[in-house]
């Protein structure tokens, strides 16, 4: 088992009800294990159905060959994570569209949801294909068996442009149908298309007020046409009337927004852990002057199109030496979430996260009993 690394650091980040408090770093590279020489991140996290926690870190071999493993998680006495136990490997690249011709390759980034109307966990990664990274899906009935299901097939958006053509990363599913822009209900996809010229190392060379590309910064929500019924290894539709969600607006995220943990249903709505990168202020070690930061949504249960809250000031920021230090340094990067119905706590969530693309950290979040008066519920205009 991996012991925690405990943490004496407590609130960060937003003051306020709503800051994630951290709870100490959970899994890190194993000494000796070539599957791991390049670091272990961003898990995937989800309750199996013998109600133990399950962790799914993309795990980095040497050259950036990434794998999906599999590490049930240890808890204390009190309930807090402590570690982890190793299982083996969820996912590693054997498709055509998660290999490379140099050799290169991988399953990254995962995120798991039990998807109720197909009784099944679906499980979103980013296969990085000859063509670059998209969106790919596997399905389990126990969370120890993947079927793949194949690439995410999206339709073009309204001004014509082809996601399907485009990278694509940070996808993660609704566990139950919710309505389209026309009120049918449908199974639901969050992701993060990548245009020309959006990527946050381009994005940081324009002067600090620059005009956003709305269409193409965002987070967005698609719909699937025909979704699996019945059988849930047949294939999914094409997902389609794609609907912005959210676009940068606050200085903290005016690089990049995109999503990080899947949405979880809660008393004031769907809550997500999202990320977004802004710049390190003053010169670095490093050099570079990227910074990922957490911040938290909440989206309209009725119609989860709409935003009700958003975060102002990062949840979470890197403050500790294992996030401002890595294999990329000042990361905090939010993936996998717990809903602590096991201690009788719905409104308490555990949120695990990649640590400057190195290691794994856990934080807590106890959801306050009204959302804070501040935030933004919708993207202001597009400038930030």
């Amino acid at each position: 088992m991996d012991s925690v690394v405990t943490s004496t650091a407590g609130v960060t980040g937003e003051a306020g009800p709503l800051a994630l408090r951290r709870l100490g770093t959970i899994m890190e590279p194993e000494p000796g294990n070539p599957n791991e020489v390049e670091g272990v991140l961003n898990p995937a996290a989800a309750r199996g159905p013998d109600g133990n926690l399950y962790l799914f870190p993309r795990l980095v071999a040497a050259g950036n060959y990434s794998r999906i493993g599999i590490a049930r998680v240890q808890f204390n006495g009190d309930g807090d994570p402590i570690g982890v136990e190793r299982l083996g490997i969820a996912l590693e690249p054997e498709a055509e569209y998660e290999l490379r011709s140099d050799g290169g390759g991988g399953c990254e980034d995962p995120r798991v949801t039990f998807v109720e109307p197909l009784g099944s966990y679906v499980m979103t990664y980013t296969a990085f294909s000859p063509a670059g990274p998209r969106i790919a899906l596997a399905v389990s009935k126990d969370l120890f068996h993947w079927q793949r299901l194949g690439l995410v097939n999206f339709t073009n958006y309204h001004d014509g442009r082809d996601p399907g053509g485009r990278d694509d990363k940070d996808a993660s599913l609704f566990p139950v149908a919710i309505p389209n822009p026309s009120g049918r209900p449908e199974l639901a996809i969050l992701h993060r298309p990548l245009f020309l010229g959006t990527r946050p190392e381009e994005t940081a060379l324009h002067a600090a007020s620059r005009d956003v590309d709305l269409n193409a910064e965002s987070i967005w929500i698609s719909y699937c046409e025909k979704a699996p019924t019945g059988d849930p290894l047949s294939r999914f539709g094409r997902f389609a009337s794609h609907h912005r969600l959210a676009s940068p607006v606050s200085p903290w995220e005016r690089l990049k927004i995109g999503g990080g943990t899947p949405p979880i249903l809660t008393r004031h709505g769907w809550l997500i852990v999202y990320h977004g990168v802004g710049e390190v202020d003053g010169p670095t070690e490093t050099g570079r002057q990227l910074c990922y930061s957490a911040g938290v949504m909440v989206l309209l249960r009725e119609h989860p199109q709409h935003l009700l809250y958003r975060s102002v000031q990062p949840v979470l920021a890197p403050e500790l030496p294992q996030e401002r230090s890595g294999t990329i340094a000042d990361v905090v990067f939010p993936t996998g979430i717990d809903r602590r119905d096991d201690l009788g706590m719905p409104d308490r969530f555990d949120v695990y996260y990649g640590m400057a693309d190195d290691r794994i950290g856990v934080a807590r979040l106890d959801l306050p009993e009204a959302l804070p008066p501040r935030g933004l519920a919708h993207s202001p205009g597009a400038r930030v």
